[in-house]
């Protein structure tokens, strides 16, 4: 048997005439960016996240960096404050915190939770720490209550990176949900096309309870245009096209039911696989994780997914070299990020999706528990 990663083709089937009824739609209009279906995108997005407002740009990184970028120009930040960010991230989330002249403080993670480690955080702050970034990674919620308190406590913005974690919940002590992408100041989405909900190219959004910082960032994203051809800011073209807009729009319909079909597939791996050599991630309390990604351990990484490779079974590596260790951070690199580093070298994501079906599953799971 043969066991993609991640089939897009697949996944686009599952609402292929929707999806192309949408994308017809915007192809008769005439009307290709700034239109009604980014308009109607962005409130039924932000209805769905649970903010007021929701602005979508060009990808995730510009999401990101948007945000910083905002707070700086409404004053909050300013160039050399830092921000405490989980080490073990995709590069994107350290990006933007650079690229706004701002600087990266790298927290630990926990590695059976494989997200940042609340406990590590306090020791960080300095009196130069303005914002906490948590990154909700594999479509796993990183939010704490100890982190909410940190925050209010040391007067910190709670900024999140929910790129990877569309769906996903927190449920607070009176048993209320509330999505990621909601629960701090500001977040920044990606729908990149293998994403929980992805577009057909890259898209991203930013959502926000903050009416200034919404405005601030609506117009960074628009060559800092206040009103046509009037610039209150030196901004950047970062628009949501009115296709992916259509795109995303109908996909959003059907995100918590593709949700639901990851998380009855991760109930079967975590059921199911039982090999010494592999670590499963602890499920996490008070949250519903959505697998965007469903990653595992194992000191004989590379051994297991060659050994994988050659039964079918297709896997990827999230992330072989953590931001401290590339060649364009050398500034970090004599930085100790001892868990960090062990989960950059024993990190395997397994196939994973919406369209994976539970015999393939199976499958994956007995290659799993044959490796030895």
């Amino acid at each position: 048997m043969e066991v993609n990663f991640l089939d897009l083709k697949s996944v686009t089937a599952l609402h292929d005439t929707e999806i192309k009824e949408a994308i017809s739609r915007v192809v008769d209009s005439g009307w290709y960016l700034q239109g009604e279906e980014t308009k109607c995108f962005e409130k039924n997005y932000a209805d769905y996240i649970g903010t007021k407002y929701c602005i979508g740009v060009g990808n995730g990184l510009d999401a990101l960096t948007l945000i910083l970028r905002a707070y700086k120009e409404i004053g909050r930040l300013h160039d050399g404050d830092e921000i405490i960010v989980p080490a073990n991230t995709f590069i994107a989330t350290i990006l933007a915190i650079t690229d706004n002249n701002l600087v990266p403080v790298f927290a630990e993670p926990r590695l059976d939770t494989l997200v940042i480690d609340d406990s590590a955080i306090e020791t960080l702050i300095t009196e130069r720490t303005r914002a906490i970034m948590i990154v909700h990674l594999y479509g796993r919620c990183a939010y704490t209550e100890k982190i909410y308190d940190l925050c209010k406590s040391y007067n910190l913005l709670l900024l999140e990176d929910n790129a990877q974690a569309h769906g996903c919940c927190w449920k607070t002590n009176e048993q209320i949900l509330k999505k990621t992408g909601s629960l701090g100041d500001a977040a920044a989405h990606s729908f990149y096309p293998g994403k929980n909900l992805g577009a057909f190219g890259d898209a991203g959004a930013v959502t926000t309870d903050d009416e200034n910082l919404a405005n601030a960032i609506h117009s960074l994203s628009n060559y800092g245009s206040t009103a046509k051809y009037y610039y209150k800011y030196k901004g950047r073209n970062s628009r949501l096209d009115e296709i992916q807009a259509a795109v995303l729009d109908v996909k959003l319909k059907y995100l918590d039911g593709d949700n639901k079909h990851r998380q009855m597939i991760a109930d079967y791996y975590y059921e199911n696989i039982s090999n010494s050599c592999v670590i499963l991630p602890k499920r996490l309390p008070h949250t519903n994780n959505v697998y965007h990604l469903f990653p595992v351990l194992s000191d004989r990484r590379d051994e297991l997914q060659s050994f994988l490779q050659n039964k079918g079974v297709h896997s990827l590596i999230h992330y072989p070299v953590p931001a401290h260790r590339q060649d364009c951070y050398k500034e970090f690199e004599t930085l100790s990020l001892p868990i960090t580093d062990i989960i950059s070298k024993q990190e395997l994501s397994i196939p994973m999706g919406p369209a994976l079906n539970f015999d393939e599953a199976k499958y994956v799971v007995e290659q799993i528990n044959l490796f030895a």
